[in-house]
């Protein structure tokens, strides 16, 4: 049997995967990672404190011991100053996945490694297979709740000793599995919001950091429809919160295009054939892999965002982390900062990040 820590988010998911590898025989301690404490007192629903008190009422229903590990130092060093990076430079980042390759199977790996536990766990919704030459393969979760995409910029030696546990469950299953063990969370929602830091909108988090720079909004045709605060608070195919009504035979109005030199943020309908909305061509740079070379795929398929079905490209390599793509089909707003996975069939390959959008 193993030693393993369990990275215990306060939530169901990694409450039963903990429950399932006591089950097993295992030797299992819970850690709750606290990265964020909302210290600057931002809007919003920061619940650190009680996600703690629910990861330790598990351990204590488990009869485990539970570790409290202060990372906020490295949580902001590797991944609020990448986050902030990004929008000053008017690319949108990703701090999920940047959580993931950075703290949860960065610093959090490292820790326990350090303490001698020959295994991390994680209620991430992915599957794993451990090849013949000792390697691991990672693979889409059980249903609509795959996170794997989140992972694609993890390498080889990140996950070699990670286990997901309820990885192959779908998500009913786990809450069922929450209540047979009688688990304290089983009923929990949830968690929204950004990764470690809570429910709280991007927007009040930019605004904290990023003074505001203001300019129009402007059609294609360069009329004048509104103002923005900064073009740092705005994503390419954005919908919502544009501040501008729509037209008057009600069609709304959808970001298109940043353009940084007048501060203008560029707003088009939502149609197939509008310009700088729709790309089948692109450049990824800054590509990982998590087992081998992407070079070794068939069929490769790319996920331009999380929801999006991940579907065929086919990639010429500019060198080894560089990748001019061309979809299958047309993709809505692909976005320079935003992350795309790769995958064969089911099998997560890797992933980069979007640098540039040629239509």
């Amino acid at each position: 049997m193993a030693r393993i820590l369990v990275a215990l988010s306060g939530g169901v998911d990694s409450s039963v995967a903990a429950a399932l590898l006591l089950e097993r025989g295992h030797e299992v301690v819970g850690a709750y990672m606290k990265n964020w404490t909302n210290e600057e007192n931002l809007p919003g629903d920061c619940p650190w404190e009680e996600d703690v008190r629910d990861a330790r009422a598990v351990c204590e229903y488990l009869g485990i011991e539970f570790r409290l590990l202060s990372l906020t130092e490295a949580y902001r060093d590797r991944v609020v100053k990448y986050l902030l990076a990004g929008y000053r430079e008017g690319v949108t980042p990703n701090p999920d996945v940047m959580c993931n390759r950075e703290m949860k199977f960065g610093v959090f790996r490292e820790f326990a490694a350090a303490q001698d536990f020959e295994h991390i766990a994680t209620g991430h919704y992915v599957t794993s297979v451990r090849r013949d030459d000792g390697s691991v393969d990672l693979g889409r979760g059980a249903d609509g709740k795959d996170q794997s995409y989140f992972l694609a910029l993890l390498e080889q030696e990140q996950i070699r000793q990670a286990w997901f546990p309820v990885g192959h469950l779908p998500k009913p299953e786990v809450r069922r599995e929450a209540l047979r063990f009688g688990l304290p969370v089983a009923e929990k929602k949830d968690s929204q919001g950004i990764c470690f830091i809570g429910d709280i909108r991007m927007t009040d988090f930019l605004a904290h950091y990023i003074p505001d720079d203001p300019g129009n909004i402007v059609t294609l045709a360069g009329d004048v429809v509104g103002s923005h605060r900064g073009l740092h608070l705005h994503t390419l195919g954005q919908r919502k919160g544009l501040g501008v009504p729509s037209n008057t035979f009600g069609k709304a109005y959808v970001a298109v295009e940043k353009r940084a030199a007048t501060k203008e943020l560029v707003v088009a309908f939502d149609e197939p054939n509008t310009p700088h909305l729709y790309a089948t061509r692109c450049r990824v740079g800054s590509i990982s892999v998590v087992n081998r070379p992407l070079t070794e795929s068939p069929s490769l398929l790319a996920q331009p965002r999380y929801r999006a079905p991940a579907i065929p490209v086919s990639a010429e390599f500019l060198d080894e982390t560089t990748a001019l793509l061309t979809f299958a089909s047309p993709q809505r707003a692909l976005t320079p900062g935003q992350i795309c996975a790769f995958y064969d069939g089911p099998t997560l390959l890797g992933g980069g990040v979007f640098q540039e959008i040629f239509g």
